[in-house]
C-alpha cells in the first residue's frame, strides 16, 4: 500500500523517526481538500510516541477536509542545511501517513491539549496551564492522527558522514 523508499540506504530507523517527531515543533499536515485539490497546512503538534495531536479551530477548510476524508500525511523537517557549492541540501525528515480523527469527547480532548501545552510551555505552572486551556476551550478543536506508516530519510551526505565516524 505504501511505496518503499527508492534510496533505502538513506532510510532512517524508526527510533530516529521517533526522536525527530519528539524534538520537532512544527510540520505540514496534508489532506485531500475541496474538489480533490491537495491541502497542506503548517501546524504545531505533539508526538506522544504513538499518535500525533494538533490543536486548531473547530471550523474551517482543514476540518471540512478531514470530515470528507480523514486520510492524511504529516511531514516534519528536522534539518535542511543548504550547501550551495554542492548544489544540494543536507536534509533529514520524517513523513507519517495515517488517519485523522476530530476529538469530540471532553476527556480525550483535554488530555490531548494538555500534552501540547506541556510541550510548548513546559515551565508554566499547572494552575496557569489549566486557566489558559479553560479560557480557550469553547473555540478549541483537537485532532489526533493515528499512524499507519512512517518513513524517515536523510541526505546521502549525512549517511556517508556517519559511515566515516
Amino acid at each position: 500500500m505504501f511505496p518503499e523508499l527508492r534510496r533505502k540506504r538513506q532510510s532512517l530507523p524508526l527510533e530516529a523517526c521517533d526522536a525527530i517527531l519528539k524534538r520537532g515543533t512544527s510540520g505540514v499536515l496534508a489532506l485531500i481538500g475541496e474538489e480533490g485539490y491537495p491541502y497542506a497546512v503548517p501546524l504545531s503538534y505533539v508526538w506522544d510516541g504513538e499518535k500525533l495531536y494538533f490543536h486548531c479551530a473547530k471550523n474551517g477548510h482543514k476540518m471540512d477536509a478531514i470530515r470528507r476524508d480523514p486520510r492524511a500525511s504529516f511531514c516534519v523537517i528536522d534539518q535542511d542545511q543548504v550547501v550551495p557549492e554542492e548544489y544540494t541540501s543536507y536534509f533529514r525528515s520524517v513523513i507519517v501517513f495515517g488517519t485523522v480523527r476530530i476529538l469530540e469527547e471532553d476527556g480525550e480532548k483535554w488530555a490531548a491539549v494538555k500534552k501540547i501545552a506541556l510541550k510548548y510551555a513546559p515551565d508554566d505552572s499547572g494552575e496557569n496551564r489549566e486557566e489558559v486551556i479553560k479560557r480557550e476551550w469553547k473555540a478549541l478543536g483537537m485532532l489526533e492522527l493515528t499512524v499507519d506508516h512512517m518513513t524517515g530519510k536523510e541526505a546521502i551526505e549525512l549517511v556517508s558522514a556517519k559511515g566515516n565516524q
